[in-house]
């Protein structure tokens, strides 16, 4: 079968080459290579494999969605004889956004490998339970040591590193800045994800609760937090993701209908 080269990584994010092919229910091979390289099988739009180095799955799946470099090449029709991803495509995604989401939350508190820690000036009279990970890392915190030398004397690497900081700031024990709050605005209610998603479900099949995610994350908001005033903006972001021309029709109009009718 011939490989069609798809895209470069350092020029566009592996999501947006992943959605015309479960989209468009292509079967094939998804070859990303680079300083790394990794496969993603799929068969009618559904990811039935992944693979980079010694791991394959769920867990090379995720690790494959992390890269920044790669040029990504499809072999189209090419069947996978593997089955390493036993969940649907639709919480295989899920799953890998709640995990991007949380490395997010994560950057906002460590921004860098570079970043310095200290204990916390603060005093805490409450009992806490403290892992084993987690005084090993508050053994080593002195404001002097980043955040890599930390990782370096555990030998861990840097997700791991910052998720225990993150934790341990979380905690009050880590020195962090003060929150801004955002200023209050209407926000829009439950109902209007729910109904976002069940409509661009029907339009773009299980992809759509990762696409409403990641225009979420564009966006800077989150379903907690998201303006009523920013929801047309988000629905024609939407809009723009949907392919098929009858189907963006149907979409907007049903969710103006919705927008209409919460008014």
């Amino acid at each position: 079968m011939t490989e069609i080269f798809l895209s470069d990584l350092s020029q566009v994010k592996l999501f947006d080459v992943l959605k015309p092919l479960l989209v468009g229910k292509k079967t094939g091979i998804l070859s990303i290579k680079g300083k790394e390289d990794g496969e993603i099988h799929f068969e009618l739009g559904n990811i039935v494999h992944a693979r980079t180095g010694n791991v394959s799955g769920g867990e090379a799946f995720n690790l494959i969605m992390g890269w920044r470099s790669g040029k990504c090449s499809f072999e189209a029709d090419t069947v996978s004889s593997e089955r390493t991803i036993p969940i649907s495509t639709e919480q295989l995604l899920l799953n890998w956004s709640y995990r991007k989401q949380e490395w997010e939350k994560i950057r906002k508190v460590v921004p860098s490998s570079s970043t310095v820690f200290r204990l916390s000036t603060k005093t805490n009279s409450e009992d806490m339970n403290i892992k084993a990970e987690q005084w090993k890392v508050l053994a080593l915190t002195n404001g002097v040591r980043t955040v890599v030398e930390i990782g370096e004397a555990l030998k861990w690497d840097e997700s791991k590193t910052s998720r225990v900081i993150y934790q341990l700031v979380q905690a009050g024990l880590l020195e962090k800045g003060e929150v801004v709050k955002p200023p209050a605005k209407k926000l829009v209610g439950e109902e209007f994800f729910a109904a976002v998603e069940l409509e661009l479900k029907r339009a773009m099949g299980p992809v759509a609760p990762v696409i409403i995610d990641d225009q979420m994350v564009e966006l800077g908001f989150t379903k907690e937090y998201f303006p009523r005033e920013k929801a047309g903006f988000f629905i024609e972001a939407l809009c723009n993701e949907i392919p098929q021309e009858t189907k963006r029709k149907e979409f907007l109009r049903s969710m103006e209908d919705f927008l209409v009718r919460e008014k």
